[in-house]
Formats: structure tokens, sequence, C-alpha cells
């Protein structure tokens, strides 16, 4: 499931910071990666930035480490424990009882209990190395490339070799620095098969439930490196993954390759989702720009929004509404498939960062103030 504004800024805010401090933060970063995760009342009213269902149990992430769940609807919440205290962005289940969380610092959790307890299966450090690795082999490529191409092509492979080289320094330099880029959203198909997404166009895919794990940036056609913010099944073995900059990506074979789609809009998107038709899916995100597509991303049309505010995720609920939330404590409801939204906004003003449908209207909303409780037709339950 997927973000997020909210966390985007925070994930960018804290790479600012880690590149412009000193060394010895290196040694606090390390710390939030070893110290666990502490027990608090107060973790179902703190920041949660994503939730999903494990079977019956939802089960929500946020800052300082909490992963919370509960068996009830969200009536009463159990802490799981956490190895790591670093804010988390994201929450997925492939089953009923394994789960993948990711946050700051590259981290990638695990849950073979659905959500009672985790264990740290990466972080940043392994990831740049990883990324290190793919284009230590991709300059190697292209090296032994120029060797055989025609004079007329060998400039303009000098410049691409030259950028290569270019990105590499700055990978092994952020590497000296320590884990400092977040992963915003991960995807599960079942308990062996994923991918997590990024800051800086990372994005890893594993096939044995994250044991391993095989960077795939260089099938992405992402050259300056955007942030990936959100990765989700549209249908079948479609899957979409959305961006900075209006970024779309779709994969037609359950993320063997991916393609690069048009958009008609440049700003950042923050989310995605099926709308339950086939080949049809809608994308969100900045000042509540809205696209939808009846093609698996072909052609966009864009959907008219009055709300305004920042989308960061949504869901579909079983009688097929489609529901939207973001910042400003703004819920957004369509009963005709996405063509158009009714808006509205909270009393308390709150971000939303994600979206339970719960039974009927009811819905169960995540964000800066935790969680709470709302109505798809406009009612604040909580």
């Amino acid at each position: 499931m997927a973000k997020r504004l909210m966390c985007n800024t925070l994930g960018a805010a804290c790479i600012g910071l880690s590149m412009a401090i000193a060394a010895p933060a290196v040694f606090a970063m390390a710390d939030i990666l070893e110290i666990p995760a502490r027990p608090t009342d107060l973790a179902p009213v703190n920041l949660l930035n994503d939730a999903d269902r494990a079977g019956d149990r939802i089960v929500a992430a946020g800052e300082r480490g909490h992963i919370i769940f509960s068996d009830n609807g969200g009536d009463s919440w159990t802490q799981a424990e956490v190895p790591v205290s670093v804010t988390l962005t994201g929450v997925d289940f492939g089953t009923g009882t394994h789960g993948w969380a990711v946050g700051h610092s590259g981290v990638v959790l695990h849950s073979e209990d659905a959500g009672a307890t985790w264990k740290l299966q990466l972080t940043g450090i392994r990831a740049a190395e990883l990324a290190i690795e793919t284009r230590k082999e991709q300059i190697e490529a292209m090296e032994a490339r120029i060797e055989e191409a025609p004079e007329e092509e060998i400039e303009d492979l000098e410049w691409e070799l030259e950028d290569l080289i270019f990105s590499l320094e700055n990978m092994q330099a952020d590497l000296e620095i320590g884990p400092v880029n977040p992963f915003l959203d991960v995807w599960f198909e079942n308990e062996s098969h994923g991918f997590v997404v990024g800051a800086y166009g990372m994005i890893l895919r594993t096939t044995d439930g994250g044991q391993s794990w095989e960077d795939k940036g260089p099938q992405i056609d992402n050259p300056r490196s955007f942030h990936l913010n959100s990765i989700t099944r549209i249908a079948g073995e479609a899957l979409i993954i959305v961006g900075e900059a209006g970024q779309i990506f779709v994969s037609e074979d359950n993320g063997d390759t991916w393609e690069r789609r048009e958009s008609p809009y440049e700003g950042s998107l923050f989310g995605a989702l099926g709308t339950g038709n086939e080949d049809e899916v809608l994308v969100f995100g900045l000042r509540g720009n809205t696209l939808k597509s009846t093609d698996l991303g072909e052609t966009w049309e864009i959907v008219p929004n009055e709300g305004g505010a920042t989308l960061n995720d949504g869901a579909v609920g079983d009688d097929g509404r489609i529901i939207l939330v973001g910042n400003s404590g703004a819920v957004l409801s369509s009963t005709d498939g996405g063509e158009t939204f009714r808006p509205y906004f909270r009393d308390d003003r709150e971000g939303v960062m994600d979206v339970v449908p719960l039974s009927g209207t009811e819905l169960m909303i995540i964000g800066e103030g935790g969680v709470k409780f709302t109505d798809a037709l406009g009612k604040n339950l909580q």
C-alpha cells in the first residue's frame, strides 16, 4: 500500500540532514537500526504512515519503528515487537501471515506471524552495495561497447559512460555516510515474490522471501533517479509504480519488465490503485492531482478534484466505492468508478496517510493523529 507527501517529505529532510552533518551522526543512525522500538501506549495515536490487512487482522506502521495490530476492527491495538526504531513508511502482506515493512535507513522488516513480531532483513548499507555492484557492471559493459562501437557513436557512448561513473561516485560517497536513503513502499505477491521501492530510484526485487535481493534500477527508465513513491498491483499480472516528477511505470508481466508511461502531470505522484475494472487504474498525488486510465496507463484523463489537497493513498471498498485520502484531513469518495469524487475535510484537519474500508461506509484512517474512524459520507466518527 502506498504513500505520500508526508513521509516523502520526512525522507527528503532526513536525507538532506544526513548529508549535511558530520561523521558522528552515522553512529546515531546505526543506533536506531540496533535499538528496538520502545513499547508505548501512545503508538496508536502517534504518526502512522501505512496499513494493510493480514487476513482479518489490521496492521499499521509509523514513526519510531512502531507497528501495531488489531484483531477487532481497530477497537483495540497491540504493539508488535520490532528490532529497529526508524520511521516506517510502508507495510504489505503477501499472505495472511507473511508481511514486510520498509522505512528510513533502507530498512526492510519481515514477519511470519501476521505482524506480531518482526525481523530485520535488509538495511540501506546492503541496498547501496547492491546498487554499486550493478553500476560497476554497467560501466564494464559500456566500456566494452565503446571498444567495439563505430567511430560516429563513440562520443555519445562516452558521455553515457561519464554519467555512469559520476553516478557510481555519488553512490560510493553516500555509502561512506551510512544508510541514509529510505524505502517508501513495498508490495508482495505471496510469501516469496516482492518489490521494495524508494528514494533516488531505488527498486529491489526478491523471489525468495527477502533472503536475497536484486537491484532492478537499470530496468526502469529513470535516468535522473527520481524518487519512486508507490508500487501496487492493478489487476492480473499488471503492476504500477509512481513517483516524483510524474513518473509512471507499468509492468504487464508481474515485474519482469517495466515500461514508462507518459503522464499529463509532471508533479509528484504518491499513490495508485486499480478501480476493480479490467485495465483501469487511478494515480494521484501533489495538490490533489488525479489521473485515470482505462488501458493500463497508455492514455490518461484528468479527474476533476475540487478538494485540492495532496493525496497520499486510497482503497476500494467491498461495495466498489473508491476512497482517496490526503493532507488536511481530506477524504474523497467516488461511486462511479473514479470518474468523479466527492471531497470532504475532517474537522481536525490532520493529514491522513492511508485508509482501510470497514463495514458499510465506515472507514478506518491513519495518519498524523494515529488511528481514527470516519465515514465515506462525511461523518466524523472519531
